[in-house]
């Protein structure tokens, strides 16, 4: 399986060049849950604090600013500490 790609605070041109404004937005409060991604998605966090601790991995930490990419068929458990609001595609 893929790893986790991470960027913090990428770009403005790499923003564009994604078209990151142009996806949908997604918001979560504060939570605790488990999920498995069936595609990747890549997302820009534009608020917020997690964790996601993949199924037999390590937890990583995520933070306003930052760029994720989560490998498909990846589960694992996310910790909402902060709300979240984020960009975000799949595929």
């Amino acid at each position: 399986m893929r790893d986790i790609l991470w960027e913090r605070n990428p770009s403005p041109d790499k923003l564009e060049q994604l078209g990151v404004y142009d996806w949908p937005i997604w918001e979560k409060e504060e939570s605790s849950f488990p999920w498995t991604y069936d595609s990747s998605e890549t997302c820009y966090l534009l608020q917020g604090r997690i964790t996601v601790t993949p199924d037999g991995g390590e937890p990583m930490s995520f933070q306003t600013g930052d760029l994720v990419t989560f490998p498909a068929g990846m589960s694992c458990h996310w910790e909402v500490h902060e709300a979240v609001r984020k960009h975000y595609q799949f595929g």
